[in-house]
């Protein structure tokens, strides 16, 4: 299984900065192609590297993935039930220890833990045993060319030609639907920008050498912001009545603050204060699972833009490192499908950006509902229920 990954939320802010690159999406390919290996030439890429390009084609294989993420419909508690499984449980813990020494030293230059790191191994291709079979040229170029986020893809297309050209990768290098490459399906621009030869074999090697992949995989989440020594999420427990609308991932409070409000630890015990700021998280609603989201998890969001992946990642990094399962609580039953979609519309209709309707609870979508809970008096949760929709 592939996300939608890291850099390109990076890239959102590059890709409204290049208009002339958007316009020149969906142009008849051959010419398309052919300005694209000028620019190409012009940052320095060989005859290797152009001869690949030459030989690029469009994949519609690709652009079907790219319309059709039905796992982001999933709820938190399916998608990490689904996700974080026994055996991702097992091999995780033995890689921790079987590349103990990788680890210790990513987490020494980057100060990045090795369960964080091992949690996006183990999700992204399950430890190197499925890197995804796209052909990783055609794929980026198919994206770039297309007109729905050409932005997001043309920027990673010299990269991997570059790649390409030095012979870091070969010519048909496979990877996942979207361009990305190797056991963490790193992007090509962080391929080259913070490919780390850890075994110093000269070779920064992302598909079969676990220790580059440790390495690199740590640089990378350090130079997305990662604060050293800092958590990244820990479950607690709400109580039954709180000022809901100062909830979510992004209003940050002093834990002191929390504590004032009833937040405890998950079995009930006060929380220690660490002199650290989180917001807290509540990806099923007030009586569902609840967590403490520090700045260190909103790296996890670079990673990939979808809040279900994060937090199960974030939360399989955290089982690594020695947690217990999150309790799921008795949340309210949720909407899903043509319910979600439905509630999406209405929320359009009143003005709101959710993102399209595809009955998929993203970020907009979420805090549209904040928006229509606060004005209705409802407890502020963002979680979509049958109430809310009836209220619309």
């Amino acid at each position: 299984m592939k996300l939608l990954s890291n850099a390109f939320a990076a890239l959102l802010v590059t890709a409204t900065a290049l208009p002339a690159l958007a316009q020149e999406c969906g142009d008849d390919f051959a010419t398309w192609k052919q300005n694209l290996a000028n620019e190409a030439r012009a940052a320095g890429v060989g005859e290797k590297g152009l001869a690949a390009l030459d030989s690029a084609t469009l994949d519609p294989k690709v652009l079907e993935r790219d319309r059709s993420q039905g796992v982001f419909s999933q709820t938190f508690a399916q998608f990490s039930d689904r996700m974080i499984s026994g055996y991702r449980l097992k091999n995780g813990a033995a890689n921790l220890q079987k590349y103990a020494q990788y680890f210790a030293k990513g987490e020494q230059d980057y100060g990045v833990p090795g369960p964080v790191v091992a949690a996006f191994w183990a999700l992204e291709t399950d430890f190197g045993a499925v890197q995804g079979d796209f052909n990783s040229l055609n794929a980026l170029v198919t994206l770039a060319h297309d007109c729905r986020r050409p932005g997001l893809f043309r920027p990673q297309v010299v990269p991997l030609l570059t790649l390409i050209d030095r012979g870091v990768l070969p010519a048909d290098v496979k990877g996942a639907w979207a361009g990305e490459i190797g056991q963490t399906q790193i992007l090509p621009s962080d391929y080259l920008a913070r490919g780390v030869d850890a075994d110093g074999d000269g070779v920064v090697d992302l598909r079969n050498t676990p220790a580059d992949v440790i390495l690199t995989t740590a640089r990378k989440i350090e130079s997305r912001g990662w604060k050293r020594g800092q958590p990244w999420i820990e479950e607690v427990r709400v109580p039954a009545e709180m000022a809901w609308e100062v909830t979510g991932r992004t209003n940050k409070l002093p834990l002191a603050e929390w504590m004032k409000m009833g937040v405890t630890n998950r079995d009930g015990s006060p929380l220690r204060d660490n002199g650290l700021k989180a917001g807290v998280v509540l990806p099923m609603g007030r009586k569902g699972p609840a967590f403490l989201a520090y700045d260190n998890y909103d790296v996890y969001l670079q990673w990939n833009q979808s809040a279900t992946y994060t937090l199960t990642a974030a939360h399989l990094a955290a089982r690594l490192a020695g947690q217990p399962a999150f309790g799921l609580g008795n949340p309210d039953a949720g909407l899903t499908g043509e319910a979600m979609k439905a509630l999406q519309q209405k929320l359009a209709d009143k003005g709101y950006d959710v993102g399209g309707i595809d009955g998929i609870l993203g970020t907009n979508t979420r805090e549209a509902i904040r928006q229509e809970q606060m004005r209705l008096k409802l407890p502020v949760d963002g979680w979509p229920t049958q109430e809310l929709l009836a209220n619309l």
